[in-house]
């Protein structure tokens, strides 16, 4: 497998964002940067199944755990940057955005698109994984063994 460059990874890394933010976050945070641009469908939003893997041991022999909706599209804005949306579930306005989203980071509002955008939803996805953290943690129970002097 060839290794990412750091531009790559960096889309990477919003594009996961992206698919793993709420939907009415998304929305909200999309508003906030007014009109979003005309854009060209290449893949309108369609929705469809995959396949879910897992490993037994989380190391071990992959298996087919199950199938999960997801909706997708592909789309091009007037200046020619093409972005990308796979999302969870079958919102495809959802994917729409993150799609719109994707290639507006491509373009020099990338910044602005950051700040309004990207950055609230990650401080969002860091509190939520911290509040979760959090509660299992004041659920865990410490075991441990007494010596019983039979040795």
């Amino acid at each position: 497998m060839t290794d990412l460059t750091p531009d790559q990874k960096a889309r990477q890394a919003w594009l996961s964002l992206l698919a793993k933010s709420p939907p009415a976050a998304l929305a909200e945070h999309c508003d906030a940067l007014g009109t979003l641009p005309d854009h060209t469908w290449l893949q309108p939003p369609e929705t469809g199944a995959v396949m879910v893997r897992g490993r037994t041991g989380g190391t071990g022999a992959p298996f087919n755990l199950g199938e999960m909706t997801v909706t997708r599209c592909a789309l091009t804005l007037e200046t020619g940057e093409v972005g990308h949306g796979y999302v969870q579930g079958r919102d495809k306005s959802h994917a729409q955005r993150a799609a719109v989203v994707d290639a507006l980071m491509q373009t020099d509002r990338a910044n602005e698109v950051r700040r309004a955008v990207l950055t609230p939803l990650e401080t969002a996805m860091i509190a939520a994984k911290s509040a979760r953290a959090e509660k299992a943690a004041a659920t865990k129970v410490d075991f441990f063994t007494m010596v019983r002097g039979e040795d």
